[in-house]
């Protein structure tokens, strides 16, 4: 069994969408990249990825080419080419029913209406048994149509505190690295702009 860990950032391909809602599973990664050295200066299975070491782990940082909605075909290329067993992957996506501050972590579950999620659990052949990082975003104001808000960008306020959710959601992937998924959901599921809840070690909680 592979002892590589893959962390998939959803998100769009090309500029027009790099400061997008609907990509900050990319802000994430870039961030993980930043602390780590590692460069995006790959292109293989349909993804562009950074390969190094974190927190004493050897991981694969994928950013899907395929655009949101078919980034099952990418990862379900790395985790076969590279055998990665599902308990060594983890995605981050936006997320509309969490509001902007919130992360949300689980090792299962379904979509929950996000598209890129949905592509990867049917690539997966209907697997739901991988973790993922639920970066809220919020619901849409007033009429404005689902569609033009993810892919709107972030401004005042909500900029400034993208910038501190993203630093919390890099935190958040790098406990899930260090001390595994359940004592990362106990730390950092809530409020990301909160301080991270101290829980002794042998305490563990399940989603």
């Amino acid at each position: 069994m592979s002892e590589l860990y893959l962390i998939v950032g959803l998100g769009n391909p090309g500029k027009e969408y790099a400061n997008t809602r609907h990509n900050v599973g990319w802000r994430v990664l870039d961030e993980l990249a930043r602390r780590h050295g590692l460069s995006f200066d790959k292109k293989e299975k349909k993804a562009v990825t950074a390969v190094g070491m974190m927190a004493g782990k050897r991981v694969i940082l994928a950013k899907p080419q395929t655009y949101m909605n078919l980034s099952g075909e990418a990862v379900r290329g790395l985790v076969d080419f590279y055998k990665i067993d599902t308990e060594r992957l983890l995605t981050i996506s936006d997320d509309l029913d969490l509001p902007l501050g919130t992360l949300r972590l689980r090792k299962n579950g379904s979509a929950g209406g996000q598209g890129g999620l949905k592509s990867i659990i049917q690539h997966l052949g209907g697997n739901q048994n991988f973790n993922r990082v639920r970066f809220g975003i919020g619901r849409p104001p007033g009429k404005m149509e689902t569609k033009d808000y993810v892919l709107g960008t972030f401004r005042g306020d909500d900029a400034i505190l993208l910038e501190e959710v993203v630093s919390r959601a890099a935190n958040a992937v790098e406990t899930w690295l260090t001390e595994g998924i359940d004592l990362a959901m106990t730390k950092h599921n809530g409020d990301a702009t909160t301080s991270p809840k101290k829980v002794p070690a042998k305490d563990k909680m399940e989603e």
